[in-house]
C-alpha cells in the first residue's frame, strides 16, 4: 500500500517506474514478435496434416517451441543467454552490439524495440498518470507495438491477438474505462465493416486483394478501445502514415511500388495516436472548421 501511494503521489517515481516496465515489456515483445508468427505456422502445419489425415513424419524431431521455451539464447552459436547478459539496451551496449560467446553480430532491432516500448510507456503514463486508464492505455501500446511488427515482418495480424483485445475493449467499456458501451459496440462494428466494405469494393474493381482480414479486425479492436467516433480519424492518420512511409522507402530504400507494403503498422501507428491525441485533434479540426 505505501508503495502504491508513492507512485500516485511522485509522478516522477512513477514515470521512472513505467519506463523500466516498457524496458521489460519490450524485451519480451521481442520474443511475441519473433516466435508467435512461427508457432503459428507450427500449428496450421498441424492443422493440416490432420485435415488429410497424414502422419508428421518431423513430429518426433520437434522441439517444444513457444513463448517461453527454450530460454533466450544467441540464433547463431545457440548459447543460452544468462539474465545477467540478458539486460534491456544495457546489455546490448556493453557486448558492442555482439554475442557474448561467439562474437556475432546481434541485430539493432532488439534494443530499439526495448527502447520504443519503453519511451511509449512513459509518454502513456505521462498523460494519464497513475490510473487504471492508464494500465488499459500501457496494454494497448504493448500490442499495438508487437502487431505492427509482426505485420511488417509477415504480413499477419494473429486473431489470438487482435481477437481477444477486441472482446477486452468491449469489456472496458462497461465501466467505462476510455468510451461507453453504445460506442464501444459502434467502435467495433464500423471499424470492421469500413475495411471490410473497402476489401470487397477494390477487390470487385481491380480483381485484387487490397489488404488482408487482420486489418478489419485491428481497426474493429481499435474502434472497441477508443469508439466509433475516433475510427475515421485512424483511417485518416493511417492513410497520412501509409503515404509518407511508403513515399520515403521508395525514394531511399527503392521500393518496389507493386511489392505490397502491410497497412497494419499504419494502423497501428494512428491507433496510438488517436489514444493520445485524439481528442485533441478532433477538438483542433472541429474548431479550425468552424
Amino acid at each position: 500500500m505505501e508503495m502504491l501511494e508513492i507512485l500516485s503521489t511522485n509522478t516522477t517515481f512513477f514515470a521512472f517506474v513505467a519506463t523500466a516496465i516498457g524496458l521489460a515489456i519490450g524485451s519480451f515483445l521481442n520474443v511475441v514478435i519473433y516466435r508467435l508468427p512461427k508457432m503459428l505456422q507450427a500449428d496450421w502445419r498441424q492443422q493440416c496434416l490432420e485435415f488429410l489425415e497424414q502422419k508428421d513424419d518431423q513430429a518426433e524431431k520437434q522441439e517444444r517451441f513457444d513463448l517461453n521455451f527454450p530460454g533466450s539464447h544467441c540464433p547463431h552459436c545457440q548459447q543460452s543467454i544468462p539474465f545477467y547478459r540478458n539486460i534491456p539496451i544495457v546489455s546490448y551496449l556493453l557486448q558492442k552490439g555482439r554475442c557474448a560467446n561467439c562474437d556475432a553480430k546481434i541485430s539493432v532491432r532488439y534494443p530499439l524495440v526495448e527502447l520504443l516500448t519503453a519511451i511509449l510507456t512513459l509518454a502513456v503514463a505521462l498523460k494519464f498518470g497513475f490510473d487504471w486508464l492508464a494500465l488499459a492505455a500501457m496494454l494497448l501500446t504493448w500490442v499495438l507495438i508487437a502487431l505492427a511488427l509482426i505485420d511488417y515482418d509477415t504480413q499477419l495480424l494473429p486473431d489470438n491477438m487482435t481477437l481477444p483485445m477486441v472482446w477486452l475493449g468491449l469489456l472496458l467499456s462497461l465501466f467505462p474505462i476510455f468510451v461507453d458501451s453504445t460506442s464501444s459496440i459502434a467502435g467495433a462494428v464500423l471499424g470492421y465493416m469500413l475495411l471490410w466494405s473497402v476489401y470487397h469494393l477494390f477487390k470487385l474493381i481491380t480483381g485484387k486483394e487490397g489488404m488482408g482480414f487482420g486489418d478489419f479486425k485491428l481497426l474493429a479492436m481499435l474502434g472497441a478501445w477508443l469508439g466509433w467516433t475516433m475510427v475515421p480519424l485512424i483511417i485518416l492518420l493511417s492513410s497520412f502514415a501509409g503515404a509518407f512511409i511508403g513515399i520515403m522507402l521508395m525514394i531511399f530504400k527503392g521500393h518496389n511500388k507493386e511489392k505490397p507494403i502491410p497497412f497494419g503498422p499504419y494502423l497501428a501507428i494512428a491507433g496510438w495516436l488517436a489514444l493520445m491525441f485524439g481528442e485533441n485533434i478532433m477538438q483542433y479540426y472541429l474548431g479550425y472548421s468552424v
